[in-house]
């Protein structure tokens, strides 16, 4: 069973940063990511999301690829792999996997213009490594699926005292 976590960090280069550390300790092997994904709340009020994975990029690169063997057969590639590509991109938009799109945005609209949220879909992870990995990195946890103690200690490691002076925290409006 996966947990859910989200964070909110003052700006969308904190956010990066700290989804690019989670990263590099999935390549060590101390977590597994289901999915990654940054929401910020812009000026304007609007929520972008920035995926790991672009679906819509993938199904272009498949589709044209199967379109173009498809077209092939039938003596007409260039009709094939653009048809194909264009059936890719329709598929790859549509398509939603790991954290729900539409649960990141309406949570996210909660966020201060120019906040960020990282939303985590962690598999499994080696708790005490990640948290001393986090300690000290700032944000402010939003939501979890953790259960109490473990929520707290994510908690703390956020809010301990980096080396070089107090951890960034990122404001939450209160909506009701």
């Amino acid at each position: 069973m996966s947990d859910l976590v989200v964070i909110v960090y003052p700006t969308e280069e904190k956010a990066e940063a700290i989804r690019h550390k989670l990263l590099n300790l999935q390549k060590e092997y101390l977590i597994e990511l289901s999915d990654a994904v940054i929401a910020v709340k812009q000026e304007s009020g609007r929520v972008k999301l920035i995926q790991l994975i672009n679906t819509t990029a993938v199904g272009v690169v498949s589709g044209g690829f199967w379109g173009l063997l498809i077209g092939s057969l039938f003596l007409m590639p260039l009709l094939g792999a653009s048809l194909g590509a264009a059936s890719g991109a329709l598929s790859g938009a549509l398509n939603d996997f790991g954290i729900n799109d539409g649960f990141m945005r309406e949570l996210a609209t909660t966020l201060k213009p120019e906040n960020a949220a990282l939303f985590l879909l962690i598999r499994r992870m080696t708790a005490d490594k990640v948290l001393e990995e986090l300690r000290g990195s700032g944000g402010t946890v939003l939501k979890t699926s953790l259960d109490h103690t473990k929520e707290q200690a994510l908690r703390d490691a956020l809010a301990a005292s980096p080396a070089f002076g107090s951890p960034a925290t990122a404001q939450i409006s209160s909506k009701s």
